[in-house]
């Protein structure tokens, strides 16, 4: 049976959005250039579908004592590995080698123009990337899409894990066997041209945050926007195109039972995210996106799951609340390697 760790903890320094006076920053080139980072960035050439591509990725050695174990951070789709900036940090004082990679089409990695989006070939190339740098095992901690790479690359490459982490995944369910309707591509394109600062913001208001703001929010708004408004901005946003008719036509929601690692599943119940609810008939997308029956649902079909849900939080727990996240965390990896 899976257990059902249930977490409450009061959020503090809340300040409501009228309060906030943030502005966009200039725009950043097409793999970030201009925005920093917390670790140097690293470069792994490698050639996919025949061309020549740069993945850029962070590995960060241990601070603390070493535990000889390694974490391989995998970020969501409006996020990049520079998101997991406290979580980097918590690990390594804990003794990981930590590793997170900005994927093709995201970040700081090449944006090309003519590539196949899927959830296999990223997990290949984070494999390929794992594999130069000498990692023969690593715990694969996953958020929003990133939970559906990690999930991907753990069917494919299951040898490699040693413990599944995901964290508020989206794909938790099929958007389109739901009956939210198709798009095409270039109609995705266009949507993605139309993104701005203000509405990045407000979604992440809305889905992240339930609706109250930390001024350090401010600094991913405007990593986001400084793609979006760059020089080549357009090869941003097809990119991002492409990897939002990925994640909306590749679920791995039916395979969950094929999952043969130990799994740690850590939900903010208040999360509401659902790609595609928007366009879908309002009784369709009202039962979309229900995190905390989602949640329960995945641990039922992951043979070896555990549930950490916490009520009060949204869809970036190591965000919103990152002193209870960590704790947690840390305790649950610490626990599977005794």
């Amino acid at each position: 049976m899976t257990k059902t760790l249930l977490i409450a903890t009061l959020s503090a320094s809340l300040l409501p959005l009228s309060v906030l006076q943030a502005s966009p920053q200039a725009g950043y080139g097409p793999q970030l250039e201009g925005f920093e980072y917390p670790h140097p960035i690293q470069r792994f050439e490698f050639s996919s579908q025949q061309q020549d591509l740069s993945m850029g990725y962070m590995d960060v050695k241990p601070t603390g004592q070493a535990n000889g174990r390694t974490a391989v951070l995998l970020h969501g789709k409006n996020f990049c590995g520079a998101t997991w900036e406290a979580t980097i940090k918590a690990l390594s004082d804990a003794g990981y080698r930590v590793i997170a990679p900005d994927q093709i089409g995201f970040c700081s990695s090449s944006k090309p123009r003519g590539y196949q989006f899927s959830f296999g070939q990223l997990a290949s190339n984070t494999d390929a990337l794992l594999e130069s740098l000498g990692v023969e095992k690593a715990t694969m901690i996953g958020h929003s899409m990133g939970g559906m790479l990690a999930a991907r690359y753990t069917l494919n490459h299951a040898l490699r894990v040693e413990k599944l982490v995901l964290v508020n995944p989206i794909g938790l369910e099929d958007w389109q066997a739901e009956g939210v309707p198709y798009v095409t591509v270039d109609q995705l394109y266009q949507g993605e041209l139309k993104t701005s600062y203000d509405g990045i913001k407000n979604y992440q208001l809305k889905f992240y945050y339930n609706g109250v703001w930390k001024p350090e929010y401010d600094r991913w708004v405007d990593m986001l926007n400084g793609m979006y408004s760059g020089p080549d901005k357009e090869i941003v946003a097809w990119n991002q195109a492409q990897t939002a008719e990925m994640l909306f036509t590749q679920p791995v929601v039916h395979e969950f039972a094929n999952i043969k690692v130990p799994t740690l599943l850590l939900i903010g119940g208040k999360d509401r995210t659902a790609p595609g609810a928007n366009r879908a008939p309002e009784e369709i997308a009202q039962r979309l996106g229900n995190y905390p029956e989602l949640g329960r649902k995945t641990a039922e079909a992951i043979p070896e799951a555990k549930l950490v849900e916490w009520p009060e939080l949204g869809h970036s727990p190591q965000v919103e609340a990152p002193v209870l996240f960590h704790e947690v965390l840390l305790r649950e990896l610490a626990a599977s390697s005794n």
